[in-house]
């Protein structure tokens, strides 16, 4: 895959609230990220902070943190501590979703508009399939995106994920559209040239 940012992912802290809060600060992030975009700072700060201090049991949200994308550049790893440096921006999130056993969903997202296209979702996503798979001992994990959102589709496919069928059908940024959805096991990930390492 070349050459990727350096994403590494952590818990979510409590200081991260003010932070994603502020992503929807951007109404066309919100359109994109398919945020309301009629929500006051005030609430999306608190959404988040009860988020991050309560954790739905079928979650597992990590913040994605790194630079900014323009130095560092290395393998997405998935190393997980609470230890800090002035390189420890938080970028996005990556999710795990589900509740059944061995399978879970993948999401990611990048914050701010200015950092998408160079290749941190990418990063974000790969830290993520780390994480199922050598963490977690996840058996599959599943992702979907919309077809008219050809940059999320590109990082799936990009990934190694099959395309196993159609989802439901959606809008995206007035285009009617609908959910390709992606699948790959642990032993087509562990056999994936997508698996930097």
């Amino acid at each position: 895959m070349g050459d990727l940012p350096r994403i590494r992912l952590r818990p979510l802290h409590l200081a991260d609230a003010a932070v994603i809060a502020h992503w929807g600060d951007d109404s066309q992030f919100c359109v994109e990220a398919d945020w309301a975009t009629d929500v006051a700072a005030p609430e999306r700060y608190a959404f988040w902070r009860n988020l991050i201090e309560n954790p739905p049991a079928d979650l597992i949200r990590l913040g994605a943190v790194g630079d900014d994308g323009t130095s560092g550049r290395n393998v997405a790893n998935h190393e997980q501590d609470d230890v800090s440096t002035d390189k420890d921006v938080l970028l996005g999130y990556v999710d795990l979703h589900g509740t059944e056993s061995g399978r879970r969903e993948l999401g990611y997202l990048i914050g701010q508009r200015s950092l998408w296209g160079r290749g941190l979702g990418i990063s974000a996503a790969l830290a993520g399939l780390h994480y199922a798979f050598d963490e977690l001992q996840l058996h599959e994990v599943w992702a979907e995106a919309l077809a008219a959102n050809e940059p999320s589709v590109r990082i799936l496919q990009r990934l190694g994920m099959r395309e196993t069928g159609r989802g439901t059908d959606e809008t995206y940024l007035g285009r009617k559209t609908f959910h390709r959805q992606f699948a790959i096991t642990s032993a087509e990930w562990r056999n994936s040239p997508a698996d930097c390492g």
